[in-house]
């Protein structure tokens, strides 16, 4: 007769965590993403480059800027950051953009402080138009930052740091489960800053606090909500100036504005995501986004040089700006098998309504003029006739959109995406009394293979396009034609070293038409210009050994104006955007002995001759 033998438990148990769209990156090779299709793919099996630059980067090179993560996605160059207030403006293969995006919602409305580091978990860069897909953007690429998440183990953290020019800044991050089941967490990232630098009067103080809060209602249904808190106040610092277009002496450390010149810039945000599994196939996601912002206060700003080589004029100017944006979306994914393929369905959703007061106000008087040599400060300011500019801008906007990822083959994959978007903007200017608008319908669309030759190297080509509505009237009182773009890319993407090491390489070309472009007859703008990006760039991350990580990217760029005008000819190069540039940063972590856990690294960042403004 058979007995029975009860046998002991065996717990098993490993270090392995799986990745996620979302989740922490182990070291720098990231494997997982959502920013290239609003689905957490796998990033060998999406037809496009995409950089991801993970929080740990930032933690190894003893940085708090977004800026600097930048310079390791390759092709990814600064602009215009609002004399050190914002993320303002930066370029991507050869297209200067404002735009970028936290968590798929659009966060550079307004003028919102740089995002800051403590709320970060990684920061990828999408190359290529991606309007199909986020809407009216530069068809350069597209930023976008993934927030840390609420996670299932408690831990704490708190980092503090001090640096030269007395920078000092303390960060704390605590994880909690609100229950046992881990049904319900919660997660708090906290930063305080107080800067000077090696700019003369420059300094900087800011707070960070940001909650968030997740709770899995039930096996089909979870919630996220996000909270982001900011108070800011700065020396608004537009650098100096290069006589005869050298430095000629002028000290790096030399300000040119007044000590006692501030803007505060306050932003409030508040998001939530509710994801719910209707069945087998189909899921529904329906997400919202609200933020809130205020910028204020005074600025000495430094004008060109004058006639004796030594003094630039300054205007003294009053802001006044306030904004808000709320955006919401809705999608429905499906996953099935038809027409003898596997599809990915993603149909979305979005609607977006911006409000913006905008006052900015120059002071007129005495020329209020300083020596870039040796500056005298606590001029008294100018106290004259006031003028400048007071609007109010409301933007409307309504889209629809339509992705599916196709898997033809074991070694055949595709994509195509396309999105309808009707675009409502007015403006009311208090200065003239005068009132304008504009309305476009843009319809815009992408498409890209992927095919897997080995299991290590897939090659991949994509061809996408992109709009973005142009500010302003021409001669006749009319609105311009949005700016479009076109892009094409070919590239091969390729795991190495046992999967250690992820590499991509891929050339592109990209166009752009309808930029304004100065009209000789009326001296106004006219949406005439022309320009065209193209070359190529590296990406490679990965753990290199158990011991070496290493993250780094080369980008080779000829970007010029195709047709321009008198102020910017053709064939000209686009402004502030390098030939060549390079990263490289590589840590090695110690294994054994008294020194495990510790590491030590290097960083390298090149950056070739810029196109500038005399």
């Amino acid at each position: 007769q058979p007995q029975t033998i009860e046998l002991g438990s065996v717990n098993v148990t490993s270090d392995y965590q799986y990745e996620t769209a979302t989740s922490p990156v182990q070291g720098y090779r990231a494997t997982r993403s959502a920013t290239a299709t609003k689905t957490d793919s796998a990033i060998r099996d999406i037809p496009q480059s995409i950089s991801v630059v993970p929080a740990s980067v930032l933690k190894d090179l003893g940085s708090n800027s977004v800026e600097r993560a930048l310079d390791f996605a390759g092709g990814v160059s600064k602009q215009n950051n609002f004399g050190g207030l914002t993320l303002y403006e930066y370029s991507i293969r050869g297209f200067t953009t404002s735009e970028f995006y936290k968590d798929g919602f659009s966060a550079n409305r307004g003028y919102p402080t740089t995002p800051d580091a403590a709320n970060i978990e990684r920061i990828e860069v999408l190359k290529g138009p991606a309007a199909s897909l986020y809407g009216r953007g530069d068809p350069g690429g597209t930023v976008n930052i993934v927030t840390k998440k609420p996670q299932r183990e408690a831990f704490t953290t708190l980092q503090t740091s001090a640096g030269s020019w007395d920078r000092y800044r303390t960060a704390l991050d605590v994880n909690t489960p609100l229950d046992e089941q881990g049904n319900l967490l919660s997660r708090v990232n906290l930063a305080v800053e107080d800067n000077n630098s090696f700019r003369d009067h420059v300094e900087s103080k800011r707070v960070f606090v940001a909650p968030s809060f997740s709770w899995q209602l039930n096996p089909d249904t979870s919630l996220l909500v996000e909270t982001e808190f900011v108070r800011h106040t700065s020396t608004f610092d537009r650098g100096v100036v290069a006589p005869n277009n050298k430095w000629s002496g002028v000290s790096r450390s030399t300000f040119l504005g007044e000590p006692d010149d501030d803007i505060d810039n306050d932003n409030n945000m508040v998001q939530f995501a509710l994801d719910h599994q209707l069945n087998d196939v189909w899921s529904l996601r329906l997400a919202s986004h609200y933020k809130q912002g205020e910028m204020s206060g005074f600025a000495s700003e430094s004008r060109p040089l004058n006639a004796d080589g030594r003094t630039v004029n300054r205007r003294y100017r009053e802001r006044d700006n306030n904004w808000h944006d709320s955006i919401t979306q809705l999608e429905l994914r499906g996953r099935f098998e038809g027409l003898g393929v596997e599809h990915e369905v993603l149909i979305g959703t979005e609607y977006e309504n911006y409000r913006k007061n905008e006052r900015v106000t120059t002071i007129s008087g005495s020329p209020y003029a300083i020596d870039i040599y040796n500056p005298v400060y606590s001029q008294p300011k100018p106290n004259g006739a006031r003028s400048g500019t007071d609007f109010y801008e409301h933007i409307e906007s309504r889209a629809l959109n339509l992705q599916d990822q196709i898997v033809f083959t074991d070694k055949l994959r595709g994509m195509v995406g396309a999105r309808i978007e009707h675009f409502d903007q007015q403006v009311d200017d208090f200065t003239t009394n005068a009132t304008s608008g504009q309305r476009h319908d843009a319809f815009t669309q992408r498409a890209g293979l992927l095919y897997q030759l080995t299991p290590q190297v897939g090659l991949f080509a994509n061809a996408s396009t992109s709009f973005k509505p142009n500010n302003g009237l021409d001669a006749a009182g009319k609105t311009f034609d949005p700016e479009e773009g076109v892009g094409y890319e070919v590239g091969i993407k390729s795991e190495l070293f046992d999967d250690r090491l992820s590499t991509t390489l891929a050339a592109f070309h990209i166009e752009k038409e309808n930029v304004l472009a100065l009209d000789p007859g009326t001296d106004t703008n006219r949406a005439v210009g022309k320009a065209r990006s193209q070359g190529f760039d590296l990406q490679l991350t990965g753990q290199v050994t158990d011991a070496v990580r290493i993250i780094g990217a080369f980008a080779y760029i000829d970007a010029e104006v195709t047709k321009g005008d008198r102020t910017i000819p053709s064939g000209s190069r686009i402004l502030g955007v390098a030939k060549h540039s390079g990263s490289l940063l590589s840590v090695y972590e110690f294994q054994e002995g008294v020194l495990r856990g510790s590491d030590v690294g290097a960083a390298y960042t090149y950056v070739g001759d810029r196109s500038g403004q005399s």
